[in-house]
């Protein structure tokens, strides 16, 4: 879990700013190449200019979706969360390139609250609507929409990148204690979105694999709710399903120097087309639940490094004390996955709660579904992850699931651009 090493063509010729694209505009949607660009762009106001580390605001606020990052990495952690990793189903280059030419125009238009084309109701009534409809009327509610690129998509014989792969994107090794299940891992491409309202992540991912049928089909996914992780020091930190306060050192979205050091990829670390991107890895992980809840207070404080109440590190008294790690056992969570102990190793953790209703067992399927964001992951989650997998005492209580890594490329920077434009050029 890694508590505490938080520290992971459009054109001219479009339709007019702050308008929907017309039916006739969108008649050959889903196709190789539409260009939408100026139709999703909108007002610069909301629309251009955010740099991905927005700060927290009214949850009906709308996140700018264009700028140098993309937005939901540094972006302050919204409350709910749909993640989904899509396979691709078409062999052709061109295809999905128009692919992620039409998700960018139909992100930029939902993280502003704009239905998708017409909407749920104008168009041709012999045919489907461009738009599914359930937020129309809804708020943007801070939407975010983080896409990557998985191993898979640069394999040998597919699209030709395969000479494009980062030496970064590595396959995680396996380790002590994985049980993963192979359809909850992997993914061509994987597409983040969280919100504070579930209805409005839910119609964002919806709406994308609509847009996508016939070039690409949902992998696998999962629901969030009650963040884990916060980028804003000065709000109330969260607590995962064991009722421990997590990511308490987390890096702030105001952290420039952090998220430089990090976080984001430099442009000398290669290759061309990630700078200002990162790497994300997505782990489910299961919580024995009714385990738990028959351990003693104190063993819980011991096995996490912590006190359960305030959050406190052991033997101090608030929570941001800085933490003794010598004052906790060896094998507690803290001192295993602090940057002392790894190297200085740290991440960006937007992790998230699930339940999923219970197992055939009637144990409560739940636990946490672990993001986080890093310039390397060779640097990063895998020296974190072996060393947890080796000795901490957190293990007897969790088990991860599900596996898979990505490749975060920087943000849409205009209304030209789109999501992994430079791979493609």
């Amino acid at each position: 879990m890694a508590e505490e090493n938080t520290g992971a063509a459009g054109s001219g010729d479009g339709p007019a700013e702050g308008r929907a694209p017309t039916r006739r505009a969108l008649i050959g949607w889903g196709g190789a190449g539409l260009a939408l660009g100026a139709a999703a762009a909108g007002g610069a106001a909301t629309a251009f200019g955010g740099d991905g580390a927005a700060a927290a605001g009214p949850a009906g606020d709308a996140v700018p979706f264009h700028g140098p990052h993309q937005a939901g990495i540094a972006t302050a952690v919204q409350d709910r969360l749909h993640f989904a990793a899509f396979d691709v189903t078409t062999g052709d280059r061109a295809a999905l390139a128009g692919l992620l030419r039409d998700w960018t125009a139909a992100a930029a238009l939902m993280t502003r609250g704009r239905p998708v084309g017409e909407g749920a109701h104008g168009g041709l009534p012999e045919a489907p609507p461009d738009d599914t409809g359930e937020a129309l009327g809804l708020k943007p509610s801070r939407l975010t929409l983080t896409l990557g690129f998985g191993p898979s998509l640069f394999a040998k014989g597919r699209f030709g990148l395969a000479d494009r792969r980062p030496e970064a994107l590595v396959d995680l090794p396996a380790f002590p204690g994985d049980n993963l299940d192979p359809a909850r891992s992997g993914g061509d491409l994987c597409v983040q979105a969280c919100a504070d309202d579930p209805q409005v992540a839910v119609h964002a991912i919806r709406n994308l694999a609509r847009i996508g049928f016939g070039r690409t089909a949902i992998r696998w996914s999962q629901l969030g709710f009650g963040k884990t992780s916060s980028t804003t020091p000065d709000a109330q930190t969260p607590r995962n399903m064991f009722g421990f306060k997590d990511g308490t050192r987390n890096i702030a979205a105001g952290d420039t120097a952090a998220l430089d050091r990090h976080v984001w990829v430099p442009e000398k670390d290669g290759p061309a087309w990630m700078a200002g991107g990162s790497y994300l890895v997505a782990r489910r992980i299961r919580m024995h639940i009714e385990t738990w809840d028959r351990t003693s207070l104190r063993e819980q404080e011991d096995i996490f490094g912590r006190d359960k109440g305030e959050g406190a590190p052991a033997g101090k008294a608030r929570e941001h004390d800085e933490p003794n790690l010598r004052a906790m056992l060896p094998t507690s969570h803290v001192r295993l996955a602090h940057p002392d102990a790894n190297g200085g190793a740290r991440m960006l953790r937007r992790g998230y709660s699930f339940t999923d209703g219970t197992d055939k067992l009637g144990r409560l399927d739940a636990g946490l579904f672990f993001l986080a964001y890093q310039r390397d992951v060779r640097d990063a989650f895998i020296p974190v992850q072996r060393n947890l997998a080796r000795s901490d005492a957190l293990n007897e209580y969790i088990q991860h699931v599900g596996s898979a890594v990505f490749a975060v490329p920087p943000g849409v920077r205009d209304r030209d651009d789109w999501w992994g434009r430079e791979l493609f050029s």
